[in-house]
């Protein structure tokens, strides 16, 4: 088995122009399969709400959820890095994340917490990461407030939101974040991201110069009944899962995913 996948390692995959492959995960199964294909960070995702309760958002996902399937994640690998995303209210002032962020790692097993927003995030990134509790920061597309967004639209095209993408990216760097997720904005503006930060940035819908990619699970499968238009059927012309998780990660790797195809303008 290959070293375990730490903080320290992504810094030097990002070094070292190696691209970091990540799925999300929500059970031991298909964890063990991801992580022995070779996937370098589990995102134990609240896209769980869609993909395995048929929710039509990500909203309904409670606090109880997020650890139950971090925790089955954590039983299923060895390798990877296991990401809890901190779900919908649960973060809304330093202190409630202090509590809920350690009930996903000391319960669930976590080794990060995912959390979405800006500016507005920044002084509880500070807190956990005081506290000792690693901090992966989400950009551009946050489900989470696909209400105010009006749907589920490509962010940061416009000078504004695009500058404001920028500063808030460096804002949660330097308030800890050890992590970045973009999500569905322009590939420029996440090449430009990524070139800026010191921090590994992962990207979903964000072009292919990102250090590395993540994609929902079950969209990657073709199991999800959606087919996103950043995302790609890997087990279409696969044998079987193992093999489509293996052939994403060997893509993502040489870099033929995302292909142009999958990227915004």
């Amino acid at each position: 088995m290959k070293d375990k996948v730490t903080i320290i390692r992504l810094q030097e995959m990002k070094q070292a122009r190696e691209k970091i492959a990540s799925l999300t995960a929500y059970d031991a199964g298909f964890a063990r399969i991801l992580d022995e294909a070779g996937v370098d960070i589990l995102l134990v995702g609240d896209s769980l709400g869609m993909v395995l309760h048929g929710d039509e958002t990500t909203l309904r996902v409670r606090m109880v959820d997020m650890i139950y399937h971090t925790r089955l994640v954590k039983a299923g690998t060895r390798r990877a890095m296991i990401i809890g995303d901190m779900p919908f209210m649960s973060y809304t002032t330093p202190a409630q994340a202090l509590g809920n962020a350690a009930r996903l790692m000391s319960e669930g097993g976590a080794e990060l917490v995912k959390l979405e927003g800006g500016r507005s995030q920044v002084e509880t990134v500070s807190h956990l990461v005081n506290q000792g509790i690693p901090v992966c920061a989400h950009l551009g597309l946050t489900p989470q407030s696909i209400h105010k967004f009006g749907g589920y639209r490509v962010q940061g095209r416009d000078d504004a939101s695009a500058a404001q993408i920028r500063t808030d990216a460096k804002a949660l760097r330097d308030a800890g974040a050890a992590l970045l997720v973009l999500e569905c904005v322009p590939h420029l503006l996440a090449a430009e991201i990524t070139a800026g930060l010191d921090i590994p940035v992962i990207g979903i819908g964000a072009g292919a110069d990102c250090d590395g990619q993540v994609l929902v699970l079950y969209d990657m499968l073709g199991i999800s009944g959606r087919q996103p238009r950043f995302s790609r059927n890997y087990l279409e012309n696969a044998q079987s899962i193992r093999v489509a998780v293996k052939n994403y990660v060997d893509d993502v790797k040489a870099g033929r995913f995302p292909a142009a195809e999958h990227q915004f303008e």
